[in-house]
């Protein structure tokens, strides 16, 4: 159900399955294989994740699946962990993963989107979280990623409530960075990451792990880990390098190859 494409540094999955790019446990494993793949390449800077249907991101997780658990039956040979594998990859590959989100992304499409270090949008795109009104909560990090986002009270508003918020409220709220044209949507997602998709490498991804590792601790180790982290950085080769004014040459996005 992931397609991944090339385009130059960044490295962009998209997601296609109709008719409405709901997502499975089964999904997810193939998700956290390729992003363990797409990370190991040396080119690779920055992994993008978006919808290959026209008004979606993702529009929500596979209800067969979320049925299975209600009733205590096998969901296939992947369970629920599978959200947390693919999240905790996510969070811990060197690049940093952008969600591109082309429209709906309800449920546990918002929840994807919120495992990402950052996020843009389509015009068209929206959010909610449905999940209360069904009789169930938000299961793959909703309760916690969204108030350590934008706020516990509008979090919770937004989870209890079960509202929809647009693309232009959300860039409102913090739940996005940007709110960019629906046509030739993924180019200027692209474009928008390229600044720091251009970044030398090894400072790149260091930078990632400070503010990804760092800001699930107490704010005392966070500054420790940032001391660690810097002074290997600036002990590095490729800093040395820089320092000499040889920068290492990056390719910037560009065109698509598979």
């Amino acid at each position: 159900m992931w397609d991944a494409e090339r385009r130059g540094v960044v490295v962009v999955l998209t997601y296609t399955r109709p008719p409405e790019n709901v997502i499975g446990f089964a999904d997810l494993a193939e998700l956290d294989e390729a992003l363990a793949t797409w990370a190991d390449e040396d080119r690779t800077q920055v992994i993008m994740l978006t919808g290959g249907l026209p008004g979606y991101f993702i529009a929500h997780a596979d209800l067969a699946d979320v049925n299975a658990l209600t009733h205590g039956t096998a969901a296939g040979p992947y369970g629920p962990q599978a959200w947390e594998q693919a999240l905790r990859r996510i969070a811990a590959i060197p690049q940093p993963v952008v969600a591109a989100v082309n429209g709906q992304a309800w449920g546990g499409g918002l929840e994807l989107a919120l495992g990402c270090l950052m996020r843009v949008a389509s015009e068209v795109a929206h959010f909610r979280f449905p999940e209360v009104a069904a009789g169930a909560i938000p299961g793959a990090g909703g309760t916690q990623r969204l108030p350590r986002l934008i706020g516990l009270p509008q979090a919770a508003r937004l989870v209890l409530g079960g509202g929809l918020v647009t693309a232009g409220q959300a860039l409102h709220l913090g739940l996005v960075d940007a709110v960019l044209p629906e046509q030739g949507f993924l180019d200027a997602a692209l474009e928008w990451a390229a600044p720091f998709a251009a970044q030398p490498r090894h400072s790149l991804f260091a930078a990632k792990r400070a503010i990804v590792t760092g800001t699930q601790l107490p704010l005392d180790q966070g500054l420790a880990l940032e001391q660690d982290i810097f002074r290997a950085v600036l002990a590095s080769s490729e800093t040395r390098a820089i320092s000499a004014g040889e920068p290492a040459v990056i390719t910037r996005p560009g065109a698509a190859t598979r």
